[in-house]
């Protein structure tokens, strides 16, 4: 499973167990790099992620004036969104 396929709760305990091993001072260099490599990685799809949720969030409770948006069947609008970083 790759990090675009982990949910956002597998890539954060992911990214918790490197942190706890990286932190534990026994990593040799080169399985430290590439626990960094793999974190970087888990840290740009949570944060893509956590922006694309934060937009959606903001379009379903926004309009222009300041009021929830409703479609014709009364349920909250919302937009696609493109995040930059997925």
């Amino acid at each position: 499973m790759t990090q675009e396929t982990l949910s956002f709760e597998k890539a954060f305990e992911r990214l918790e167990q490197i942190l706890e091993k990286m932190n534990g001072g026994k990593t040799p260099l080169e399985e430290s790099l590439k626990l960094f490599e793999e974190a970087e990685q888990l840290i740009r799809a949570c944060n893509g992620r956590l922006q694309t949720a934060e937009k959606k969030i903001e379009t379903l409770i926004k309009t222009r004036s300041g009021e929830l948006a409703l479609d014709p069947d009364q349920k909250p609008k919302t937009q696609p969104f493109s995040c930059p970083y997925t």
